[in-house]
């Protein structure tokens, strides 16, 4: 006889992983996650890199927040965000990906729901996020759009001719404790 119910199933898995500060040895593996979603080019994995890299020098010291989720000993998804420059606490969220075989359960949301709480930990008023116009990420569009942000903004051929630029925006209250 079953006596749990699947609510509190996927309440003891998420119990199970574990969302940690990102790590200089788990680059190569946020790199594959980002690469099995198969809607990032070749050059913007190597980007990721390059980010991470930084954000381990000196990232961190400017705000730069990188969490990796684990689940099992196995890292699953992550983060990046980082506060914008020269604006009155607003904030990108540069990378979220989950890995491919754990996408659909969730994950990509508890992620954004884990940016927001840091931006709302630091006082920010505003986070937004760019993502590209084709096809491939409808997906994606849905996802932002699901979770309460708004498209603002786009921007015609700015990633490649025919590639627009999609930029999604919410804004945040303070928190009241």
């Amino acid at each position: 006889m079953n006596w749990i119910s699947p609510c509190f199933r996927v309440s003891v898995v998420r119990i199970m992983t574990q969302l940690k500060p990102t790590t200089p040895d788990e680059t190569s593996r946020l790199q594959e996650i980002a690469a099995g979603t198969a809607v990032f080019y070749p050059h913007e994995i190597e980007t990721l890199g390059a980010v991470l890299e930084d954000y381990h020098s000196t990232g961190a010291e400017y705000g730069h927040v990188a969490r990796t989720l684990w689940m099992d000993g196995t890292a699953i998804g992550f983060l990046y965000a980082a506060p914008v420059e020269m604006t009155d606490r607003t904030w990108e969220l540069w990378w979220i990906a989950v890995a491919k075989e754990r996408q659909g359960e969730g994950w990509g949301g508890y992620l954004l729901q884990a940016a927001e709480e840091v931006v709302r930990q630091q006082a920010g008023r505003l986070m937004l996020i760019e993502t590209s116009s084709l096809p491939a990420y409808s997906g994606t569009r849905g996802f932002y759009e699901k979770y309460g942000y708004r498209w603002v903004a786009q921007l015609p051929d700015y990633y490649r001719e025919g590639d627009d630029k999609v930029v999604f925006s919410k804004k945040f209250t303070p928190n009241v404790c």
